[in-house]
Protein backbone atom coordinates (compact mmCIF):
# COMPACT_ATOMS: atom_id res chain seq x y z
CA UNK A 1 0.00 0.00 0.00
CA UNK A 2 1.31 3.36 -0.93
CA UNK A 3 2.26 5.80 1.61
CA UNK A 4 -0.41 8.37 0.57
CA UNK A 5 -3.12 5.46 0.27
CA UNK A 6 -2.24 4.52 3.89
CA UNK A 7 -2.78 8.13 5.42
CA UNK A 8 -6.00 8.59 3.81
CA UNK A 9 -7.04 5.55 5.89
CA UNK A 10 -6.04 7.12 8.98
CA UNK A 11 -7.71 10.68 8.47
CA UNK A 12 -10.93 8.49 7.30
CA UNK A 13 -10.94 6.52 10.98
CA UNK A 14 -9.65 9.46 13.12
CA UNK A 15 -13.24 11.32 11.48
CA UNK A 16 -15.44 8.31 12.16
CA UNK A 17 -14.07 8.55 15.91
CA UNK A 18 -14.69 12.19 16.41
CA UNK A 19 -17.96 11.99 15.09
CA UNK A 20 -19.19 9.21 16.96
CA UNK A 21 -18.26 11.44 19.92
CA UNK A 22 -19.55 14.79 18.61
CA UNK A 23 -22.66 12.99 17.49
CA UNK A 24 -25.26 13.03 21.19
CA UNK A 25 -23.40 16.76 21.23
CA UNK A 26 -24.55 17.61 18.07
CA UNK A 27 -28.07 15.91 19.07
CA UNK A 28 -29.16 17.77 21.61
CA UNK A 29 -28.43 21.13 20.34
CA UNK A 30 -31.03 20.95 17.19
CA UNK A 31 -33.17 18.83 20.16
CA UNK A 32 -32.77 21.22 22.78
CA UNK A 33 -35.56 23.52 21.47
CA UNK A 34 -38.12 21.07 22.20
CA UNK A 35 -37.29 20.33 25.89
CA UNK A 36 -36.74 23.67 27.68
CA UNK A 37 -38.10 22.41 31.12
CA UNK A 38 -35.15 19.87 31.51
CA UNK A 39 -35.97 16.33 33.15
CA UNK A 40 -38.83 16.31 35.46
CA UNK A 41 -38.47 16.85 38.86
CA UNK A 42 -40.25 14.95 42.17
CA UNK A 43 -43.24 16.76 42.35
CA UNK A 44 -44.09 16.42 38.49
CA UNK A 45 -43.80 13.06 39.18
CA UNK A 46 -45.77 12.53 42.19
CA UNK A 47 -48.45 15.07 40.71
CA UNK A 48 -48.90 12.55 37.28
CA UNK A 49 -49.40 9.55 40.05
CA UNK A 50 -52.96 8.50 40.65
CA UNK A 51 -53.68 9.60 44.35
CA UNK A 52 -53.76 7.11 46.88
CA UNK A 53 -56.78 5.41 48.64
CA UNK A 54 -56.74 6.32 51.90
CA UNK A 55 -58.55 5.58 55.74
CA UNK A 56 -58.83 8.75 57.60
CA UNK A 57 -60.37 9.52 60.73
CA UNK A 58 -61.70 14.14 61.71
CA UNK A 59 -59.65 14.55 65.58
CA UNK A 60 -62.96 15.38 68.10
CA UNK A 61 -62.58 15.82 71.94
CA UNK A 62 -63.52 12.70 73.96
CA UNK A 63 -62.74 11.34 77.23
CA UNK A 64 -59.82 8.62 77.19
CA UNK A 65 -59.76 5.76 79.72
CA UNK A 66 -56.55 3.99 80.95
CA UNK A 67 -57.74 -0.12 81.44
CA UNK A 68 -56.52 -2.69 82.93
CA UNK A 69 -57.81 -5.99 81.52
CA UNK A 70 -57.71 -9.67 83.17
CA UNK A 71 -59.67 -12.86 83.53
CA UNK A 72 -60.66 -13.85 86.53
CA UNK A 73 -62.91 -16.39 88.37
CA UNK A 74 -66.60 -16.48 90.12
CA UNK A 75 -65.89 -18.19 93.64
CA UNK A 76 -68.18 -18.62 96.68
CA UNK A 77 -67.98 -16.42 99.33
CA UNK A 78 -68.07 -19.49 101.62
CA UNK A 79 -68.27 -22.40 100.93
CA UNK A 80 -67.99 -26.39 102.76
CA UNK A 81 -68.39 -29.98 102.58
CA UNK A 82 -70.69 -31.13 105.43
CA UNK A 83 -69.77 -34.04 107.53
CA UNK A 84 -70.81 -35.59 110.85
CA UNK A 85 -68.83 -35.02 113.91
CA UNK A 86 -69.62 -38.91 115.23
CA UNK A 87 -70.23 -41.63 113.59
CA UNK A 88 -73.66 -43.60 113.10
CA UNK A 89 -76.53 -44.70 111.22
CA UNK A 90 -78.47 -41.75 109.03
CA UNK A 91 -82.14 -42.23 110.42
CA UNK A 92 -83.70 -38.68 108.61
CA UNK A 93 -82.51 -35.80 105.98
CA UNK A 94 -84.34 -32.41 106.20
CA UNK A 95 -83.06 -30.85 103.16
CA UNK A 96 -83.55 -30.61 99.59
CA UNK A 97 -80.72 -30.64 96.66
CA UNK A 98 -80.27 -26.90 96.30
CA UNK A 99 -82.41 -25.31 97.79
CA UNK A 100 -81.42 -22.31 100.41
CA UNK A 101 -81.22 -23.10 104.14
CA UNK A 102 -80.86 -20.59 107.07
CA UNK A 103 -77.67 -20.72 109.32
CA UNK A 104 -78.13 -23.08 111.95
CA UNK A 105 -81.03 -24.83 110.29
CA UNK A 106 -81.21 -29.20 110.67
CA UNK A 107 -79.94 -31.15 107.61
CA UNK A 108 -79.63 -34.40 108.68
CA UNK A 109 -79.47 -36.84 111.99
CA UNK A 110 -77.34 -39.89 112.33
CA UNK A 111 -79.27 -42.09 115.41
CA UNK A 112 -78.84 -41.01 118.90
CA UNK A 113 -81.15 -43.52 120.90
CA UNK A 114 -78.45 -44.77 123.33
CA UNK A 115 -77.13 -41.27 123.91
CA UNK A 116 -80.81 -40.17 124.48
CA UNK A 117 -81.26 -42.94 127.15
CA UNK A 118 -77.88 -42.09 128.75
CA UNK A 119 -78.80 -38.72 128.80
CA UNK A 120 -81.87 -39.47 130.55
CA UNK A 121 -80.72 -41.99 132.83
CA UNK A 122 -78.42 -39.09 134.41
CA UNK A 123 -81.05 -36.46 134.22
CA UNK A 124 -83.16 -38.66 136.76
CA UNK A 125 -80.26 -38.70 139.08
CA UNK A 126 -80.34 -35.14 139.30
CA UNK A 127 -83.19 -34.70 141.96
CA UNK A 128 -81.61 -36.92 144.46
CA UNK A 129 -77.87 -35.59 143.92
CA UNK A 130 -79.39 -31.84 144.85
CA UNK A 131 -81.29 -33.23 147.91
CA UNK A 132 -78.29 -34.54 149.33
CA UNK A 133 -76.17 -31.18 148.94
CA UNK A 134 -79.31 -29.67 150.45
CA UNK A 135 -79.30 -31.86 153.52
CA UNK A 136 -75.63 -31.60 153.72
CA UNK A 137 -75.96 -27.91 153.85
CA UNK A 138 -78.15 -27.94 156.54
CA UNK A 139 -76.37 -30.08 158.54
CA UNK A 140 -73.34 -28.28 158.39
CA UNK A 141 -75.26 -24.94 159.69
CA UNK A 142 -75.30 -26.57 162.64
CA UNK A 143 -72.18 -28.19 162.80
CA UNK A 144 -73.82 -31.34 162.39
CA UNK A 145 -71.73 -32.63 160.03
CA UNK A 146 -68.12 -32.22 158.47
CA UNK A 147 -67.22 -29.50 155.66
CA UNK A 148 -65.61 -32.61 153.81
CA UNK A 149 -68.68 -34.36 154.03
CA UNK A 150 -70.33 -31.25 152.42
CA UNK A 151 -67.61 -31.17 149.37
CA UNK A 152 -67.96 -34.24 148.80
CA UNK A 153 -71.90 -34.12 147.79
CA UNK A 154 -71.27 -30.87 146.15
CA UNK A 155 -68.43 -32.23 143.85
CA UNK A 156 -70.83 -35.70 143.27
CA UNK A 157 -73.56 -33.38 141.50
CA UNK A 158 -71.12 -31.36 139.78
CA UNK A 159 -69.94 -34.34 138.56
CA UNK A 160 -73.47 -35.46 137.16
CA UNK A 161 -73.79 -32.24 135.99
CA UNK A 162 -70.59 -32.29 133.61
CA UNK A 163 -71.79 -36.19 132.59
CA UNK A 164 -74.88 -34.32 131.31
CA UNK A 165 -73.61 -31.63 129.11
CA UNK A 166 -70.81 -33.85 128.01
CA UNK A 167 -73.99 -36.58 126.61
CA UNK A 168 -75.91 -33.46 125.50
CA UNK A 169 -72.77 -32.22 123.52
CA UNK A 170 -72.47 -35.65 121.50
CA UNK A 171 -75.99 -35.59 121.06
CA UNK A 172 -75.43 -32.42 118.91
CA UNK A 173 -72.69 -33.76 117.23
CA UNK A 174 -75.12 -36.05 115.52
CA UNK A 175 -77.27 -33.61 114.03
CA UNK A 176 -76.00 -31.78 111.37
CA UNK A 177 -76.77 -28.25 111.19
CA UNK A 178 -76.01 -25.57 108.62
CA UNK A 179 -73.28 -23.08 109.79
CA UNK A 180 -74.15 -20.04 107.50
CA UNK A 181 -76.86 -18.96 104.83
CA UNK A 182 -76.67 -20.88 101.41
CA UNK A 183 -77.46 -23.46 99.50
CA UNK A 184 -77.39 -26.72 99.55
CA UNK A 185 -76.12 -28.77 96.12
CA UNK A 186 -77.05 -32.51 95.40
CA UNK A 187 -76.65 -35.44 98.16
CA UNK A 188 -73.91 -38.04 98.87
CA UNK A 189 -75.37 -40.26 101.14
CA UNK A 190 -78.86 -41.64 101.89
CA UNK A 191 -80.74 -42.79 105.10
CA UNK A 192 -79.96 -45.65 106.47
CA UNK A 193 -76.32 -45.81 105.66
CA UNK A 194 -73.72 -45.60 107.90
CA UNK A 195 -71.85 -41.92 107.91
CA UNK A 196 -68.29 -40.90 110.00
CA UNK A 197 -66.95 -37.85 110.12
CA UNK A 198 -64.89 -38.66 106.78
CA UNK A 199 -68.28 -38.76 104.89
CA UNK A 200 -69.45 -35.90 103.22
CA UNK A 201 -73.22 -35.55 103.46
CA UNK A 202 -73.71 -32.28 100.96
CA UNK A 203 -72.12 -29.52 99.74
CA UNK A 204 -73.25 -26.12 101.36
CA UNK A 205 -72.55 -22.79 99.06
CA UNK A 206 -72.65 -19.46 99.94
CA UNK A 207 -73.22 -17.37 97.15
CA UNK A 208 -74.86 -13.76 97.57
CA UNK A 209 -71.74 -12.17 97.60
CA UNK A 210 -70.11 -13.43 95.39
CA UNK A 211 -66.18 -12.98 95.21
CA UNK A 212 -64.02 -12.56 91.83
CA UNK A 213 -60.71 -13.66 92.04
CA UNK A 214 -57.96 -12.30 89.31
CA UNK A 215 -54.69 -11.51 88.79
CA UNK A 216 -52.66 -8.72 87.51
CA UNK A 217 -49.34 -7.52 86.41
CA UNK A 218 -46.43 -6.77 88.79
CA UNK A 219 -46.57 -3.32 86.90
CA UNK A 220 -50.08 -2.62 88.02
CA UNK A 221 -49.74 -3.26 91.92
CA UNK A 222 -49.78 0.11 92.56
CA UNK A 223 -53.08 0.96 90.78
CA UNK A 224 -55.29 -1.47 92.72
CA UNK A 225 -56.21 -1.82 96.08
CA UNK A 226 -58.87 -2.18 98.50
CA UNK A 227 -61.66 -0.07 97.59
CA UNK A 228 -61.01 0.00 93.80
CA UNK A 229 -64.15 -0.48 91.45
CA UNK A 230 -63.99 -3.48 88.68
CA UNK A 231 -66.03 -4.41 85.98
CA UNK A 232 -66.05 -8.13 84.59
CA UNK A 233 -68.23 -9.68 81.75
CA UNK A 234 -69.54 -13.06 80.84
CA UNK A 235 -71.05 -14.16 78.13
CA UNK A 236 -74.88 -16.05 78.58
CA UNK A 237 -75.95 -18.73 76.10
CA UNK A 238 -76.28 -16.09 73.61
CA UNK A 239 -72.44 -15.24 73.14
CA UNK A 240 -73.76 -11.77 74.41
CA UNK A 241 -71.89 -10.26 77.26
CA UNK A 242 -73.24 -8.75 80.49
CA UNK A 243 -71.70 -6.19 82.03
CA UNK A 244 -70.85 -6.01 86.15
CA UNK A 245 -69.17 -4.20 88.34
CA UNK A 246 -67.91 -5.06 91.74
CA UNK A 247 -65.43 -3.70 94.51
CA UNK A 248 -61.89 -5.21 95.46
CA UNK A 249 -61.47 -6.28 99.08
CA UNK A 250 -58.47 -7.74 99.42
CA UNK A 251 -55.22 -7.58 97.67
CA UNK A 252 -52.44 -10.68 98.55
CA UNK A 253 -49.79 -10.01 100.47
CA UNK A 254 -46.31 -10.76 98.06
CA UNK A 255 -46.18 -11.09 93.77
CA UNK A 256 -46.21 -14.42 92.92
CA UNK A 257 -42.40 -15.48 91.78
CA UNK A 258 -43.22 -17.75 89.27
CA UNK A 259 -46.24 -15.72 87.54
CA UNK A 260 -45.28 -12.11 88.44
CA UNK A 261 -48.07 -11.42 89.23
CA UNK A 262 -50.46 -10.43 92.01
CA UNK A 263 -53.96 -12.17 93.09
CA UNK A 264 -56.88 -9.86 93.78
CA UNK A 265 -60.08 -10.35 94.98
CA UNK A 266 -63.17 -8.23 94.77
CA UNK A 267 -66.69 -8.90 95.98
CA UNK A 268 -69.74 -8.44 93.74
CA UNK A 269 -73.49 -8.70 95.88
CA UNK A 270 -75.15 -10.79 93.27
CA UNK A 271 -78.51 -10.13 95.44
CA UNK A 272 -80.28 -12.00 92.75
CA UNK A 273 -77.78 -14.98 92.26
CA UNK A 274 -77.90 -14.83 88.91
CA UNK A 275 -73.69 -14.90 88.80
CA UNK A 276 -72.68 -19.19 89.62
CA UNK A 277 -69.43 -19.76 91.11
CA UNK A 278 -66.91 -21.22 88.24
CA UNK A 279 -67.71 -18.58 85.80
CA UNK A 280 -64.47 -17.49 83.28
CA UNK A 281 -64.93 -14.06 83.45
CA UNK A 282 -63.37 -10.87 81.35
CA UNK A 283 -61.93 -8.16 84.35
CA UNK A 284 -61.48 -4.57 83.42
CA UNK A 285 -60.43 -1.95 85.79
CA UNK A 286 -60.15 1.75 84.92
CA UNK A 287 -57.13 3.25 85.87
CA UNK A 288 -56.86 6.67 84.83
CA UNK A 289 -60.13 9.05 83.15
CA UNK A 290 -59.23 12.20 81.14
CA UNK A 291 -61.94 14.16 80.13
CA UNK A 292 -61.64 16.58 77.21
CA UNK A 293 -58.99 15.04 75.92
CA UNK A 294 -57.91 15.34 72.06
CA UNK A 295 -56.94 11.60 70.69
CA UNK A 296 -56.14 9.42 67.32
CA UNK A 297 -56.08 6.00 67.17
CA UNK A 298 -52.79 4.17 67.84
CA UNK A 299 -52.13 2.92 64.40
CA UNK A 300 -51.92 6.81 62.77
CA UNK A 301 -49.07 7.81 65.42
CA UNK A 302 -45.28 7.04 63.69
CA UNK A 303 -42.37 6.70 65.95
CA UNK A 304 -39.48 8.36 64.03
CA UNK A 305 -36.31 9.68 65.02
CA UNK A 306 -37.54 9.96 68.73
CA UNK A 307 -40.26 12.04 67.81
CA UNK A 308 -44.44 11.22 67.10
CA UNK A 309 -45.56 11.81 63.65
CA UNK A 310 -49.07 12.13 61.97
CA UNK A 311 -50.15 12.58 58.77
CA UNK A 312 -52.69 15.08 58.04
CA UNK A 313 -54.91 15.00 54.95
CA UNK A 314 -54.92 19.04 53.50
CA UNK A 315 -56.88 19.20 50.20
CA UNK A 316 -56.12 16.01 49.09
CA UNK A 317 -52.41 16.21 49.96
CA UNK A 318 -50.53 14.24 52.53
CA UNK A 319 -48.59 16.45 55.36
CA UNK A 320 -46.25 15.47 58.16
CA UNK A 321 -46.68 16.68 61.54
CA UNK A 322 -45.17 16.14 64.59
CA UNK A 323 -47.39 15.87 68.22
CA UNK A 324 -46.53 15.36 71.62
CA UNK A 325 -48.02 12.29 73.11
CA UNK A 326 -49.74 12.02 76.87
CA UNK A 327 -51.54 8.84 77.65
CA UNK A 328 -51.62 5.70 75.16
CA UNK A 329 -54.11 2.61 75.52
CA UNK A 330 -54.89 0.04 73.44
CA UNK A 331 -56.83 2.37 70.72
CA UNK A 332 -55.88 5.46 71.32
CA UNK A 333 -53.16 7.64 71.83
CA UNK A 334 -53.92 11.49 73.50
CA UNK A 335 -51.87 14.28 71.95
CA UNK A 336 -51.21 16.93 73.87
CA UNK A 337 -49.49 19.31 70.96
CA UNK A 338 -49.31 19.20 67.82
CA UNK A 339 -53.60 18.99 67.06
CA UNK A 340 -56.87 20.50 66.97
CA UNK A 341 -60.09 19.65 66.52
CA UNK A 342 -61.75 19.56 63.14
CA UNK A 343 -58.35 18.12 61.48
CA UNK A 344 -58.32 15.39 59.10
CA UNK A 345 -55.60 12.56 60.41
CA UNK A 346 -54.41 9.70 58.32
CA UNK A 347 -55.13 6.11 59.62
CA UNK A 348 -53.99 3.76 56.88
CA UNK A 349 -51.03 3.32 54.99
CA UNK A 350 -49.12 5.96 57.15
CA UNK A 351 -45.49 3.35 56.98
CA UNK A 352 -45.22 4.38 53.23
CA UNK A 353 -46.84 7.64 53.00
CA UNK A 354 -44.60 10.76 52.36
CA UNK A 355 -45.52 14.88 52.80
CA UNK A 356 -46.77 15.90 49.50
CA UNK A 357 -48.40 12.44 47.87
CA UNK A 358 -51.65 12.44 46.65
CA UNK A 359 -54.10 11.01 48.50
CA UNK A 360 -58.32 10.05 48.02
CA UNK A 361 -60.00 9.55 50.95
CA UNK A 362 -61.90 6.31 50.57
CA UNK A 363 -63.26 5.73 54.61
CA UNK A 364 -63.51 9.13 56.75
CA UNK A 365 -64.73 8.22 60.41
CA UNK A 366 -65.98 11.53 63.00
CA UNK A 367 -63.94 9.91 65.75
Amino acid sequence: MTKPIRWTLIGVIVLIIIGMIAYPRIKHLFTSGDNDQGPPNAGAISARRPPIAINAVVVNIKSITDNINAVGTSIPDEQVDLSFESSGKITDIFFTEGSHVKKGELLAKINDKPLQAELKKLEAQVPLAEARVFRQKTLLSKEAVSQEAYEQVTTALDILMADIELIKSRIIQTELRAPFDGIVGLRKASEGAYATPQTVIVNLTKISPLKIEFSINERYVTDVASGTDIHFEMDDVSGQGHQYSAKVYAVESQIGLETRTLKVRALFPNSKEEVLPGRYLSINIITKEIKDAITVPSEAVIPEMGKSIVYLYKNGVARATEISRGLRTEKYVQVLDGLNPGDTVITTGVMQMRTGMNVKIENLKID
